[in-house]
């Protein structure tokens, strides 16, 4: 063995030893990408069950505010039909039960203060 045939070893032997040293750090990045991947996936998975559901809520919420629009709207019309009715009861009874409310007061002080004359007159 000649010395270019020792050093031709040596650089191969170092060679070696750098492509081991290299290829370690990639595998660690390749395990780091599969942990990475497998850990989307169990996202993805825990995910997409949740966005369905609430998906399915929404839609279900959007139906009663649909329901609950129709009652507004309902108590709406009942409140405008009983404001009209009694705006309709006040004109028609509310005028004579004033008139029936003003004589009866009337008749009322006529009594009393005859009934006081009377009094007076007694003594």
């Amino acid at each position: 063995m000649t010395v270019s045939d020792v050093a031709g070893l040596i650089a191969a032997l170092a060679f070696v030893l750098l492509v081991g040293f290299l290829a370690l750090p990639l595998v660690k990045l390749g395990r780091v990408l599969d942990s990475t991947r497998d850990s989307v996936k169990e996202l993805t998975d825990h995910t997409v069950p949740v966005l369905d559901e609430t998906a399915q809520l929404v839609a279900s919420s959007n139906a009663q505010l649909e329901n609950i629009d129709t009652v507004t709207t309902a108590a709406a019309q009942v409140s405008e039909n009983v404001s009209a009715l009694t705006a309709l009861f006040s004109a028609t009874v509310g005028g004579p039960m004033v008139k029936v409310a003003a004589f009866s007061y009337g008749v009322r002080r006529a009594l009393g203060g005859f009934a006081e004359g009377v009094v007076r007159k007694g003594r």
